[in-house]
């Protein structure tokens, strides 16, 4: 619920702003998040997912193989951008005077944290629940309508001041929010000049945020960042779940098609539905037949699909292993190996714990690196050559059967027919027709037998 409700808020100040605001808004590359509907959280679902997880070789660990979600699905589901300048910078133990200047807040000492309240007031926000009887929209009417009334009309000092309080609001509660309440100051420096901040690879890091989510314990019924993401991911790659509905096909980006479906089922008999489901599911590729009309995020990100890279989100530097997806090429795999964990460390997931001025462009510096050289090409041309042309040989082994399979009926009612007419062709090739219909007969089933191996051979290739 606590996600849900922290989506309204954020929503309402986007909306509350004047024109020029929203503009800067869609211009640092957030504005198609604001255009995905509000979306059910689906727990079990979530659930399921987070128990598949290794956070060692981040990625999910399924019968038939890896699966990672990957910065094309970042790009294609949320329409966040995934190319620029790696997110990093520094870090300090302390933001108490980085935020009374920058947000005019105060931030206690030996804090990374800004008071979530003062925050909302600050956006003309004082009384975020619902009132009884209220409905969502209701809801998000009577927000929108407060913080209008606070918030600057014109460009100007006040109105930067309005923008880095709702992108640390955007930041902190939706995109990379944790599960408690807590708003970080850790994007912080980056905002100091705003026209920089479109420049960012915002999607990379919310991807990075996302697998530092997932490693965190599988008892848990939520996840952290966005989580519209993860459940349409699983929509996308692991239809056959049924968990949401396709409502609004062709908008982009695709989160915008998808609403979560209802099940009042009891949680865990959802989670052991779901348990039995993944087990037994086949992999998918669900962009086969996309395009890229409407989508110029897409352009600038291609670059970046089908590559291995280090992902970056300041003090959280982990790895995109998208070759071993590759490699299982969804086939069953009999035994689900693990790469060993890269010599770089990176440090505890808790921010707060860290008490040291850290330059993360130096200390994650061959990341950075690794980064803009746009990774490692994952290279699966050979692999993907090969099960073609198994594929094609499956084929055309599968048509010869069939056409087999005719000719052997033809020939076996030629024959029927002739023994019932009391001809004696069959005699005088040597034998009678019931041994030649049975011999017939048994050729035909074998043949056919051998076509429906042939045609789940072409099935799983």
């Amino acid at each position: 619920m606590r996600a849900r409700v922290s989506w309204i808020v954020v929503l309402a100040v986007f909306l509350a702003f004047p024109p020029f605001q929203r503009e800067r808004v869609e211009e640092m590359g957030f504005g198609e998040i604001f255009r995905i509907d509000r979306m059910r959280a689906d727990p079990a679902l979530t659930q399921a997912l987070r128990s598949r997880w290794d956070a060692e070789a981040t990625a999910f660990a399924f019968p038939w193989g890896h699966m990672i979600p990957s910065l094309e699905d970042v790009s294609r589901i949320t329409g966040l951008r995934i190319y620029g300048q790696a997110v990093s910078g520094y870090t300090y133990p302390c933001y108490h005077d980085l935020a009374e200047r920058l947000l005019d807040l105060p931030v206690e000492r030996r804090s990374s944290l800004v008071p979530r309240v003062p925050l909302q007031e600050s956006l003309g926000l004082f009384d975020v629940g619902k009132v009884a009887g209220e409905s969502d929209d209701e809801h998000l009417g009577r927000l929108t309508r407060v913080s209008r009334r606070e918030l600057a009309s014109e460009p100007g000092a006040q109105a930067d001041l309005d923008l880095r309080r709702f992108l640390v609001l955007f930041l902190g509660r939706l995109l990379f929010a944790t599960r408690g309440g807590a708003v970080h100051c850790q994007f912080l420096p980056l905002l100091e000049d705003l026209s920089e901040v479109g420049g960012y690879a915002w999607g990379a890091a919310f991807l990075a945020h996302q697998f530092d989510s997932l490693g965190a314990s599988e008892r848990q019924t939520s996840t952290s960042g966005f989580f519209p993401f993860l459940q349409v991911w699983a929509y996308l790659h692991l239809p056959a779940l049924g968990r949401g509905d396709l409502t609004r096909p062709g908008l982009v980006p695709i989160a915008r098609r998808w609403d979560s479906r209802r099940d009042t089922r009891h949680l865990a008999d959802q989670l052991e539905r779901l348990q039995k489901a993944i087990d037994s599911y086949p992999y998918l590729d669900p962009y086969l037949g996309e395009d890229d009309e409407g989508q110029p995020w897409l352009v600038q990100a291609r670059p970046y699909f089908g590559r291995s890279v280090w992902l970056h989100a300041l003090n959280f530097v982990l790895p995109l292993h998208l070759h071993l997806c590759q490699r299982s090429l969804g086939l069953r795999q009999s035994v689900v190996e693990f790469p060993v964990r890269d010599r770089f460390r990176r440090p505890s997931r808790s921010f707060r714990g860290l008490h040291d001025t850290t330059n993360w462009r130096e200390r994650a510096r061959e990341q950075i690196e690794n980064w803009e050289r746009k990774g490692k090409a994952v290279d699966v041309t050979g692999e993907i050559a090969s099960l073609r042309a198994l594929l094609y040989s499956a084929v055309q082994d599968r048509e010869a059967a069939h056409r087999q399979i005719a000719e052997l009926r033809s020939e076996l009612e030629r024959v029927r027919g002739a023994g019932a007419g009391g001809a004696s062709s069959s005699r005088s090739a040597g034998g009678s027709p019931s041994l030649l219909e049975a011999r017939l007969a048994g050729a035909v089933l074998r043949a056919e037998e051998a076509q429906r191996h042939l045609e789940e051979r072409e099935r799983d290739l």
